[in-house]
Formats: structure tokens, sequence, C-alpha cells
């Protein structure tokens, strides 16, 4: 691992030699990524972000590549690093880097510090614009900035220490605004914006329904079994399954689960989505009742502590736990460390841990993505749209933002819809018209029965 340049092309990745077979995964991906094809067929016409320093705190994947090259396309001056230590592609981010000549910060498996080195790499860039996907990148920038968060991670409270006031007050010079990709880093946007220490505009991606109707549901569902299968190889079929949280990645989740012949239990706070998992035919239980039951647990809720030691203390031998949400807190890992007396590796992204009474619980990929962590995140056909927002989420902040206020932003509907209509035509499917009769029927308030 070094810190070099190759040609003039800053980066920290693992191994540059890896660039050839990254470079066939990206071109691989960018096949089933026609709508972000079209984006960047008009991008590197029209130069949209020319001149605009962009830093990008993403999973770095073949298809994150894809959305690199386009804002690339479009003019921008990127920097890419991870947004999570085990989401990154080796391969892809030497490609990124040798064969696209994108600054890369990334290495898979990468420790605490060298985490937030890459972070502290994107915000050295001195970026316009902020591309994230969780919000550690903007907030650890206006902690830098402004010093409000008791909680930070303590390397970044050193570097602010170590601030002199002027360079504190530089920090945000010049940032015109961000995109945000993912419903946690959603979440701390909107809290950031309540506490009043927002200070630029946000557009919230994950909000889009071409986004979280698609990204979240299918995709989410998809590469997380995907993930859990390559790790452990188990049979799913006549397994428990407790998917925590009926969000939409709770419900690709359990979707998923169910079609591999899983016997999907949901565990929810929201009584609104308790019914919904009802209706939609699961078995609905607080998560005390379902612990004692369940062979495989996914937490997907955004949360933190879903699952904890009372719930350890009950579960069965061999119970297998695990995460789809952002961070690694949702599965309470030092308290599983507390009670065990033993822990050992037993697969590339199993962990044993053995407790007192001789019980095992399994847990997979230290409790973060299981479907980045162990297998190659979402299908590139549904970061289409994803990544297309993201693009056109960028075009959309350079030209508006003296306009937006210092909050959180959904995306433009005529952005969402466009994407839908594209990604209809790349599928070849097409869709009835209203008449003029209906048109003015759905807008007026005249004729009844």
């Amino acid at each position: 691992m070094t810190t070099a340049v190759a040609g003039r092309t800053a980066h920290h990745v693992r191994d540059l030699s890896l660039a050839p077979a990254g470079k066939l995964k990206i071109e691989w991906a960018d096949a089933s990524m026609p709508v972000l094809s079209r984006i960047r067929e008009r991008f590197e016409k029209e130069k949209p972000l020319a001149g605009v320093r962009l830093s990008a705190c993403l999973h770095v994947t073949t298809e994150t590549a894809n959305l690199a090259r386009t804002l690339a396309a479009a003019g921008a001056d990127l920097l890419l690093c991870a947004s999570n230590p085990l989401s990154t592609q080796d391969d892809a981010a030497a490609s990124l880097v040798a064969d696209y000549g994108v600054a890369v910060y990334a290495i898979k498996g990468e420790d605490h510090s060298t985490y937030y080195d890459h972070i502290r790499a994107a915000l050295a860039h001195r970026p316009n614009l902020t591309m994230d996907d969780g919000a550690d990148l903007v907030s650890t920038l206006l902690f830098l900035a402004l010093g409000k968060d008791s909680d930070v991670d303590p390397v970044i409270r050193q570097w602010a220490a170590a601030l002199a006031a002027e360079d504190r007050a530089s920090l945000l010079e010049g940032v015109l605004g961000g995109t945000e990709e993912t419903t946690t880093g959603v979440v701390r946007l909107r809290a950031m914006e309540g506490a009043g220490v927002l200070k630029f505009p946000v557009v919230a991606v994950n909000e889009a329904k071409t986004k979280h109707f698609f990204d979240n549901r299918y995709g989410t569902g998809q590469s997380t079994m995907d993930g859990i299968v390559r790790a452990t190889n188990l049979l799913i079929a006549g397994t428990n399954v407790v998917v925590a949280g009926y969000g939409w990645c709770g419900r690709g989740v359990a979707m998923r689960a169910r079609g591999l012949g899983g016997h999907v239990i949901v565990t929810e706070i929201d009584s609104t989505k308790a019914i919904e998992a009802a209706l939609d035919g699961y078995r609905v239980l607080p998560m005390e009742e379902a612990a004692r039951i369940g062979d495989l647990f996914v937490t997907v809720t955004g949360n933190k502590s879903v699952l904890r030691d009372e719930h350890f203390r009950v579960m069965k031998d061999g119970a297998v736990v695990c995460n789809s949400g952002h961070f690694n807190v949702e599965i309470e890992i030092p308290a599983l460390e507390a009670l065990a007396r033993s822990r050992r590796r037993t697969r590339e992204f199993v962990e044993e841990f053995t407790l007192a009474d001789g019980r095992r619980i399994h847990l997979l990929a230290e409790g973060r993505l299981i479907n980045l962590a162990a297998a190659e995140g979402h299908p590139a056909s549904v970061m289409d749209m994803s990544f297309a927002n993201q693009a056109l989420a960028a075009e959309y902040m350079v030209k508006n933002h003296s306009s937006l206020e210092k909050r959180v932003y959904p995306v433009p509907e005529e952005i969402d819809r466009e994407i839908a209509r594209l990604k209809l035509a790349s599928m070849g499917i097409r869709i009835d018209v209203p008449t003029a009769a209906q048109e003015t029927y759905m807008t007026s308030w005249e004729e009844g029965t």
C-alpha cells in the first residue's frame, strides 16, 4: 500500500497491477448502466461541472467507477474515497487511477485511522461539491469547521484540536453544496439541518423514487442474500430469517429471503410498517421473542443496538447475525465480545463467538455491510438509476446553488421522471399516454358520476 502518483494522479490504493482486471469489470458494469451512459455522453459535450472540485465519499465499486467516469466527463476535478472500510473493490480502485485518471483513496480492509486519513484527503481537495454515502464526509467537514459534535470520532477530534482558527474558518469556503446517497446519511443531514449546523444545501438522492424504490428494495434484497450465501454457504430454505426493519431495504431482504425458502420474521418499531409486513404475509414479533427462534438475523434499520446483550443471551446455538444497514452499530458487537469466552475466524467473513454455556453465535463481516463486504453490492442495472440521480443532482446543484437555502432538498421531480423515462426506454418498454380528455378529467372537479 503506497501513496503515490500514477502519471499525475494522486492515489492510495492497494495495488495498481490489479487495474486490468478492474477495467474489465468496470466495462461489464457499464453495459448494464445505459441511463448513466446516456448522461455521460451529454456531459462530455456540455461539461456542466467544468472547473468544479468534487470530493466523493462512496462505496468504491465497479458501478461507482462508472459514476466517477461520468463526473470526470462532465469536467469535474474529482477525488474519490471509500465510505466503508470493507466495501472497496481493489481492482476497480486501481483501474480508476491507472486507466481513467481519477484520484482514489480506498483500500478494502483499511483500518480506522486509514479510513479517516482518506476522508482527510478528500477534504484537502477543498471541494466545491461533496458527494456522500452515509454523510461521513459532510459531518467530518462540519465538525472540523464548527466543532459542534460532542460524539465525534476521536481521530477527527484530534485533527480539530490542531487546526488554527483561520484554517477552521476557511474549510467551508467555496463549498456550493452536496448530494447524499443513502437513508442513514439523509437522517444525519436532517439532524444537522435541525441543529442549525448544515452550512450548504444538500440534495437527498436517496429520496428519489428511481433510487429507493429500486436500489434499496431490489438492490439491497438481492445483494444482501448474495453476501450471506457467499460468506456462509448456508441453505436459506427452511431457515428462520429475522429481518430487523421493514423500510425499503427490509422489504427487499424479506422478499428475497422468502424467495429462497426462508421463514421470514420481521421486527419493527413503526406500527404502520409492522402492519404492512403482516399484510405482506410475514410473521411480526418483537426482537425479544424473535431472538429465541431465529437462525439468521439481518439488521436493516439505520439505528444502533438493534441486536444487543439480552438478545444474544437467548439465541440458538449456531445463530448467524449480520448487518445490511450503513454503519456497523446495528449489532452491539462489544456486548457480544463481553459475553464470549472465546472467538475465532472460521471463514473469510465469519467470526464465531463461543459463549460461557457453549452456544456459538456467528458474526458476519465484522457487522459491516454484508452485501458489500462479502459480495459485490447492488447489481449494476439498479445502480444505473441511483447514480444517474447522483450525476444529475450534481449538475442541478452547480446550476442552482445560489438560489437554495442551507437545508436538505429532494431530487427535483423532473429529474426523477426523466431517469424513469430513460430507464424504460433502455428496457424496450412502452407505456400508455393519457388522452386529452383524461388529462382534463384528472385536473378538474366539475365532472362527477
